[in-house]
């Protein structure tokens, strides 16, 4: 099978990283490809054998759909890899997922989440799945959007505020976990009862964050490419009005906030760098005194480290770029008491203002922040 071409029957498991659906008494290897899921794990200790006399932890990581991925003690007899499909301890019952991470790089993960081998949280891998297993597997996987569909109509029906946004099988059936989102509390204790009664499994109701909403449900971004928190961000953090204001953003929600409502996420990769860059940057709260009159700052341009500013008592609407050595220049001019002809003199460019007209306060921005 072509690795770029996906099975159309094995689309409900291309959120867990399978180009095809595994199939009974097959090398089920095959299905699995690591591009395909964010939660993959990649180890550079991969080629590199282990010390003589130094045993691998007997740990492994374990993931299932979309985000979320548990830690399970291996048993002394199994061997496993990272790909093999195995059967893990549950809640009640069992689950299935792929292992992404064993051993030492398993370990470290472990207590990167901060949780410890002894934990009840580590439970056990019982054994690599059988054909039984994934007959059941592959059943409770189909039923996944059809569930996803009806609960959304029983919902609608019961009159719940609240928005949901996926279902996950267990491996062996008996169990779904039902992922919404909602602004208040909800009391979805009628719902539960329904949802046990007409699909005979135990249910248990998540709920999830507007980021985490979005995550899991994928999209495009504005920028063409596949939303990142559906790629690979897997820990979300707090994204600010303070982001746009640093890096001269114009402060438009149309074009600051994502998918999910929320400034984008995409906002504070590059917000370190900014706050390093304007270290070198005079105070923009400085006013640059003239022969003319006073120049106000408008906006930087870090990269070329240059400064815009326009008069203020002036119908001229035009802005000037100054190099921040001479603006430098002019403000210690002006702590001595000496006032240049004017701004012109210095700026190496001069351009006309141009006005946002979706441009809002950053107090009417607050409502986006995380």
């Amino acid at each position: 099978m072509d690795e770029n071409k996906v099975d159309r029957q094995g689309n409900a498991f291309l959120s867990r990283g399978f180009i095809k659906e595994p199939e009974e008494m097959q090398n089920n290897s095959l299905c699995y490809r690591s591009s395909c899921s964010k939660l993959d794990v990649f180890d550079l200790n991969y080629d590199i054998s282990d010390p003589i006399g130094v045993k691998q932890y007997p740990i492994c990581e374990v993931r299932f759909k979309n985000s979320t991925k548990n830690y399970y003690h291996v048993p002394e007899d199994l061997h496993l890899k990272k790909g093999d499909i195995v059967a893990v301890e549950s809640n009640p019952g069992h689950d299935i997922g792929v292992v992404s991470a064993v051993g030492n790089i398993a370990m470290m993960l472990l207590k990167k989440r901060g949780l410890n081998v002894d934990s009840e949280q580590v439970r056990k891998v019982y054994r690599k799945i059988r054909n039984n297993d994934i007959e059941k597997w592959v059943t409770a996987v189909h039923k996944e959007q059809s569930t996803l569909e009806e609960t959304k109509k029983i919902i609608a029906e019961l009159g719940l505020d609240m928005k949901l946004n996926d279902v996950e099988y267990q491996g062996d059936g008996n169990k779904a976990i039902f992922y919404y989102s909602a602004d208040d509390r909800v009391d979805f204790r009628e719902l539960i009862k329904i949802l046990a009664e007409r699909f005979r499994i135990r249910v248990e109701m998540k709920q999830i964050g507007i980021r985490q909403e979005a995550s899991r449900i994928g999209g495009i971004g504005s920028c063409g490419r596949e939303l990142c928190c559906a790629t690979w961000i897997t820990k979300f953090t707090s994204v600010t009005t303070v982001c746009a204001k640093v890096q001269q953003l114009s402060l438009n929600p149309t074009k600051l906030a994502g998918q999910c409502g929320k400034l984008k996420c995409c906002m504070n990769f590059e917000y370190d760098m900014y706050v390093d860059a304007l270290k070198e940057f005079p105070d923009s709260n400085i006013v640059l005194k003239t022969q003319v009159g006073d120049a106000s700052f408008v906006k930087s341009d870090v990269f070329k480290k240059l400064m815009w500013y326009s008069y203020t008592n002036s119908n001229d609407n035009s802005i000037m770029s100054i190099p921040i050595d001479k603006v430098r220049e002019i403000i210690e001019m002006n702590k001595k008491g000496k006032l240049p002809p004017n701004i012109e003199d210095y700026a190496e460019e001069k351009e006309e203002r141009v006005e946002d007209d979706g441009v809002v306060t950053a107090d009417d921005l607050t409502r986006f922040d995380d």
